[in-house]
Parts: structure tokens; C-alpha cells; sequence
């Protein structure tokens, strides 16, 4: 399990800040899950409690994610807005990678979406 943050490529130094700042200290080179399709940097840190590798997943807006970053939604929270991934952008992004786990994500998001019709 991590947090996956999608941000435009002129962010990402500010982003690395703030989360370095929560105590997200190790980092890993940036990856290329697929050349200007999927770019991310992940920051990790151990959990106090459990001992647990917890990451944030920074994901660069590539050319390819620029409609799911174009067509964010805003939820409201107790602290004001936030801005998220539609879920049809989140298909589109699982879509994207295409591993197991994506597949069973994608396989859940479908059939939550055509109970809500």
C-alpha cells in the first residue's frame, strides 16, 4: 500500500520538500515504469509503530496522463478541498501498468461504478 500523488513535472522539487518534511527521508531514483507514459519518484519512511515501509508515490503528468490530470475532481474534507483522480482516470492510469493487482483494481472500480447507475 502507498499514496500515489500525481503532480506536473515543475512540482516535483517543492513535493519532494514537503514530504521529506513529514519524515519521508528515503528516497529512491526516479523510475520509469514506462518512457513518458509513467514517471514517478517514491519517498519511503519506516512506521514508528509497526516498522512497515510506508511511500508516497510522486507520478509526473506525462504527455499520456495530461487527460487524467485535466479531469480531476474536488472532494471536500474537513480541512477545505482536495483534488483527486476521477475514477475513470484511475482506470486509465491502473490501465496504463496492467499488472495483477491493477487488473483486480480495475476489475473492483468497473463494478462499483455500474452499481451507481
Amino acid at each position: 500500500m502507498d499514496i500515489d500523488l500525481l503532480l506536473p513535472r515543475d512540482q516535483i522539487d517543492a513535493a519532494k520538500d514537503v514530504v521529506r518534511s513529514l519524515g519521508y527521508t528515503i528516497e529512491a531514483g526516479p523510475m520509469v515504469v514506462r518512457p513518458d507514459v509513467v514517471e514517478m519518484h517514491r519517498m519511503s519512511k519506516a512506521d514508528e509503530d509497526s516498522g512497515d515501509l510506508l511511500s508516497i508515490d510522486l507520478l509526473l503528468v506525462t504527455p499520456e496522463l495530461s487527460s487524467v490530470w485535466e479531469a480531476r475532481e474536488r472532494l471536500g474534507w474537513a480541512h477545505g478541498e482536495l483534488p483527486v483522480v476521477s475514477r475513470r482516470g484511475l482506470i486509465q492510469m491502473k490501465r496504463l501498468r496492467g499488472n495483477g493487482q491493477d487488473l483486480d483494481d480495475i476489475r473492483e472500480l468497473e463494478d462499483e461504478a455500474s452499481g451507481e447507475d
